[in-house]
């Protein structure tokens, strides 16, 4: 579904990015995991064509994301509190959302009822704008609204960050649903291992900017993660 070739990416005259390749298969669950400076983001904005890469390409479904945009319709991403319109109420959000990405009046309905677990309750109906609201209700905003339209693939970077143990458990509940259910393409990145190696099926470790480990996840994988970032 996604190939990275030669990829690099500066800033300041230092090399933050350099993969040579990357393949993501469709219906994949890929993890990414480094120390901060590592290139997650990077590759991750690289991705969405948010920024401009200094040499390299990267396609999805053969199409290079910098020729073509088809790809933006079958794609959702949540990457940080900057993907929210804050003034907005959470309702409208979703809405303006949801129409962007053609859905009807009954589409959307049907989707944040589908949601209202994983909301625990605490976003609709509180009569309160998005810039009010936790963080970590935020949080859930964002990864909602990356669901919304039936994607094919799916970024969420630092997607547990904020959000309660209860929360985690039910994110992680819905990735997996989402995975079976739609054959959804997730890429996902986190500083905690424990939540990247039980909702992903492959996992790649980045050191700057540099692809370390490409794996597939088992029952060693915490183990042997653990051990290198111990070092």
């Amino acid at each position: 579904m996604i190939h990275i070739e030669n990829l690099k990416k500066k800033y300041s005259g230092q090399v933050v990015l350099d993969v040579a390749e990357l393949n993501i298969l469709a219906g994949e669950s890929f993890g990414l995991v480094g120390n901060n400076g590592a290139g997650k983001t990077t590759l991750f904005r690289s991705l969405l064509d948010l920024i401009k890469v200094d040499s390299g390409m990267i396609s999805i479904h053969q199409i290079p994301v910098i020729e073509n945009e088809a790809w933006k319709r079958i794609t959702g991403s949540y990457l940080d509190q900057g993907f929210l319109i804050d003034f907005l109420s959470p309702e409208e959000f979703f809405n303006f959302t949801g129409r962007v990405k053609g859905m009807t009046s009954d589409e959307i309905n049907d989707f944040l009822n589908e949601m209202e677990e994983f909301f625990n309750h605490e976003i609709l109906g509180k009569k309160k704008l998005i810039r009010n609201l936790s963080m970590g209700n935020q949080q859930k905003i964002g990864i909602a609204a990356a669901l919304m339209g039936n994607p094919e693939l799916v970024l969420l970077d630092e997607p547990f960050n904020s959000i309660d143990p209860t929360t985690q458990i039910r994110l992680k509940n819905l990735i997996r649903r989402k995975k079976t259910e739609n054959n959804i393409t997730f890429l996902i990145s986190s500083h905690d291992l424990n939540h990247i190696t039980e909702v992903c099926d492959r996992i790649v470790v980045l050191e700057n900017g540099l692809i370390k480990y490409d794996i597939k996840t088992s029952i060693d994988t915490l183990a042997s993660l653990e051990s290198y970032f111990a070092v």
